[in-house]
């Protein structure tokens, strides 16, 4: 949204930086919706006459398009009012001049208002970046049995874009995405200092955002997953599932804000794990609390059908002064207690551990 604003006003302003037109194109709104009527006043000078049609060009982002509207209504003061069809792909700000004869640029805003785009909650999905962050990136460091690291790092990429090729003419597809996640437990007091486990979990999901304050939940990710640990024979761990995450948020006054995303999952396949559902169940309960100053913290809870299960906590403290390259730090501990810290040992449960270090993306 934000680029397509600019790339708009940069047109504008290399129209107006030229000598200025003869016709002028008005928009009384300075809105529009995608796929509905919309009009626009076009004034001439002074003895001109005002055609019955006109032919005017809108751009959104690097994207062209010419579009015909037809006279609404009879001239009038040397002006008058023309209407047209906004194109069902349009979003954002678009910018619009008449194509023949020369005119300034009016540039409107304008929402998406089809079934789909409904659907899909575009306007948060266009102003996200396509590669974005996707659950916590942080390295954290711990003595408890033995000194141990564990690290994460996870992205998402969002497949189609709304402003061309698949994404623009099917804009549901601007709410799938691919997303990766890899997480090492490092054992540092080890001989060889090796790693006691990675798993690696692709997933492609498709993700909806709400519209408006009507809907009752905020968020929803729908999706297949994939995770593994890359090992051999006994070492070896495989599963996929598919799942539905719902997200709900609440802001208050004086006390931050909270966040409810639980992740829901029925087991595709299990490979060699085939009880993993007595130490982990079916849901994944995750909350998550921001003072929206300093502090944020995340809690994730899993139980099996057994009642074994597992509890993660993650505190978080903006840092700043500390800083990750160009990118502002978090001072981060996690808390682990319970059973399948990673793939491997989902039926194993070691000492509680306590680790503390420093996160990007908490």
């Amino acid at each position: 949204m934000r680029i397509s604003l600019w790339l708009c006003l940069l047109w504008a302003g290399s129209a107006f930086s030229q000598t200025p037109p003869d016709w002028l194109l008005v928009s009384e709104s300075g809105r529009a919706q995608a796929g509905v009527r919309f009009e626009l006043v076009l004034a001439g000078p002074e003895g001109a006459v005002l055609p019955d049609a006109i032919s005017v060009r809108l751009r959104s982002g690097v994207a062209e398009v010419d579009l015909r509207m037809e006279a609404a209504a009879p001239a009038e003061n040397g002006r008058r009012r023309y209407a047209g069809l906004m194109p069902p792909s349009a979003s954002g700000a678009v910018a619009i001049r008449v194509a023949d004869p020369p005119s300034n640029v009016v540039v409107l805003v304008v929402a998406r208002s089809d079934a789909v785009q409904t659907l899909i909650g575009a306007p948060e999905a266009e102003q996200e970046p396509p590669l974005s962050e996707n659950e916590p990136m942080y390295f954290v460091i711990g003595a408890s049995s033995g000194w141990s690291s564990r690290f994460q790092l996870s992205f998402k990429y969002r497949l189609f874009d709304t402003g061309a090729g698949f994404g623009r003419e099917q804009p549901w597809l601007t709410g799938l995405y691919f997303a990766y996640t890899q997480n090492s437990i490092w054992d540092l007091s080890g001989e060889s200092k090796p790693f006691r486990d990675t798993n690696y979990r692709p997933s492609l999901f498709w993700r909806w955002l709400r519209t408006d304050d009507r809907t009752w939940i905020d968020a929803v990710r729908v999706g297949v997953e994939h995770e593994s640990n890359g090992g051999e024979d006994v070492a070896s761990r495989s599963l996929n599932i598919a799942f539905v995450r719902p997200e709900w948020r609440w802001k208050t006054a004086g006390f931050g804000s909270f966040e409810f995303t639980p992740k829901a999952y029925v087991y595709l396949s299990k490979g060699e794990n085939p009880d993993i559902e007595q130490y982990r169940g079916y849901v994944d309960w995750r909350g998550r609390w921001d003072s929206g100053d300093n502090w944020i913290v995340t809690a994730l809870a899993r139980r099996g059908t057994a009642g074994k299960g597992s509890l993660q906590l993650d505190v978080a403290r903006r840092g700043r002064d500390l800083k990750i390259g160009p990118v502002s730090g978090y001072l981060y501990a996690q808390y682990f207690n319970g059973y399948g810290e990673s793939l491997l040992d989902y039926n194993v449960r070691r000492t509680a551990q306590l680790r503390f270090g420093f996160a990007i993306v908490p």
